[in-house]
């Protein structure tokens, strides 16, 4: 087999960098680059790398409005570049980048797609940097401090860049740098019915979704066969039991208003601001009496834990049904966690997608 990798986009894309497509030697390729457009050109590269063993670096420039552009019967107006070469250069690296996700650790894998001096730093060669300090593979001698360096700033910055490594003779190898973050932690306070379709969507997403709960007797995986685990602590305790952290989101929904405000103050007191998104459900004015009860409990939110609040929780979508409140729930954090503004494509100058960094 062949992986093709987006490593780089500039403009409007439909897909951005870290995006993947495998392609065997025979039967349909697996994964999407665009839509649909680019894929049998990538194909037919993938195969010619799996003949010859050697990765390419190839270029898709959609800007023009030639009939070489139209051909592809594309609708974007932006640049890719994608980095074809032998599914096996990948699989060790892959295999620790995958370990990294499911022990919930970010990790950053360097990847050279191109070189001036490929007898000294070959395309394919590759590193990768965990978020506690362990590296796996290796680029070259020379290299690897620069590489190293790299991926810890794009660790630091949480996206994804293209960098120049200058090579010891004067030469440049150009490397993907690519951030892989585990998925964001979905914690749902409050089983009832109208959570149902919150979990299912946010499982739709690859998001960790865990259902928590004082009734035991509603977590169950008939009930919610999307959640990927169950907490029945005291509401008081729920911080003790979710471990809040940045990649950790939390919508408060019991529709109890003393066991909402015991899982609130159990979050006040370990820090929202440790959260990524908090939101409650419910009507402002009941939100208001919930954080006006833990003000006069000494408890007083700092800005950095209002940044995190969301009461009510969900965007202004207009949503009435259980379905429709849990895609206005959603999709608030999927802007919140990607740093969007959730305001209409159409208001949002520039690109939809921001194009890769390059350094």
């Amino acid at each position: 087999m062949a992986l093709a990798t987006i490593v780089a986009t500039r403009g409007s894309t439909y897909r951005r960098a870290g995006a993947r497509l495998l392609v065997p030697q025979e039967g349909p390729a697996v994964g999407n680059l665009s839509g649909g457009c680019l894929e049998d050109d990538v194909a037919r590269a993938g195969r010619e790398v799996m003949t010859d063993g050697v990765p390419r670096l190839l270029a898709f420039d959609l800007t023009a409005e030639g009939e070489e552009v139209w051909g592809y019967g594309l609708g974007c107006n932006g640049a890719i570049d994608v980095f074809v070469e032998p599914a096996a250069m990948a699989l060790e690296t892959a295999g620790a980048l995958r370990e990294a996700i499911e022990m919930n650790r970010a990790a950053a894998l360097v990847t050279v797609v191109e070189s001036s001096s490929p007898g000294d730093v070959r395309p394919g060669a590759r590193l990768l940097l965990g978020a506690d300090g362990a590296t796996r593979g290796g680029i070259s001698p020379a290299l690897d401090q620069h590489a190293l360096a790299a991926a810890a700033d794009a660790l630091a910055a949480g996206v994804s860049r293209t960098v120049q490594l200058q090579l010891p003779e004067g030469g440049v190898a150009r490397a993907f740098v690519e951030v892989a973050r585990p998925p964001l932690r979905l914690v749902v306070c409050g089983a009832g019915h109208d959570a149902i379709p919150l979990v299912r969507q946010a499982a739709a997403l690859g998001w960790r979704v865990v259902v928590a709960d004082v009734r035991r007797v509603f977590l169950t995986h008939e009930r919610f066969p999307g959640a990927g685990g169950f907490i029945d602590a005291n509401p008081l305790q729920v911080a003790d039991a979710i471990e809040p952290d940045g990649r950790t989101a939390v919508v408060v929904m019991s529709h109890n208003y003393l066991r909402d405000g015991e899982v609130l103050r159990s979050l006040a007191r370990a820090g929202i601001a440790r959260l990524a998104y908090l939101g409650l459900l419910g009507p402002r004015g009941r939100s208001e009496k919930l954080l006006g009860a833990l003000a006069g409990e000494g408890l007083d939110l700092t800005d950095a834990d209002r940044a995190r609040l969301h009461a009510p929780a969900g965007l202004d979508l207009g949503a009435d049904e259980p379905e429709e409140v849990a895609a206005a729930i959603v999709a608030e954090i999927l802007a919140v966690e990607r740093g969007h503004s959730a305001r209409p494509l159409r208001d949002s100058p520039g690109p939809i997608h921001g194009g890769t960094l390059s350094t």
